[in-house]
């Protein structure tokens, strides 16, 4: 969310029983109250395994567990071309092998 989006508006969301206001443009809305939707439900269950205690550590073990996450299906998504390459040249590998016994 940007500092002053345009054709922004005020939204309410709630973390952990607590209310924040956020500006947003209209576009950014849905993606808002459902980053805050995730956010929530993350730190409700850190909190509610009882290992960690205080809210700002709840709230850094939530945002480094969703961080992480961002970065494997980064991650995930930079391998996805590879594996396609390498699945078209076995393809193509397989192909060419099937067409010598077409050819006997």
């Amino acid at each position: 969310m940007s500092s002053k989006p345009s054709n922004s508006a005020t939204v309410a969301v709630t973390i952990l029983d607590k209310e924040y206001r956020v500006a947003c443009s209209e576009e950014e809305q849905t993606g808002l109250q459902a980053s805050a939707k995730l956010l929530n439900e993350r730190m409700a269950r850190i909190r509610n395994s009882g290992s960690v205690i205080g809210g700002e550590r709840i709230a850094v073990m939530a945002a480094l567990n969703i961080a992480h996450e961002l970065i494997q299906a980064k991650a995930e998504l930079a391998r996805q071309p590879v594996e396609e390459q390498m699945i078209d040249r076995l393809h193509e590998k397989v192909q060419a092998a099937l067409s010598k016994f077409d050819d006997i």
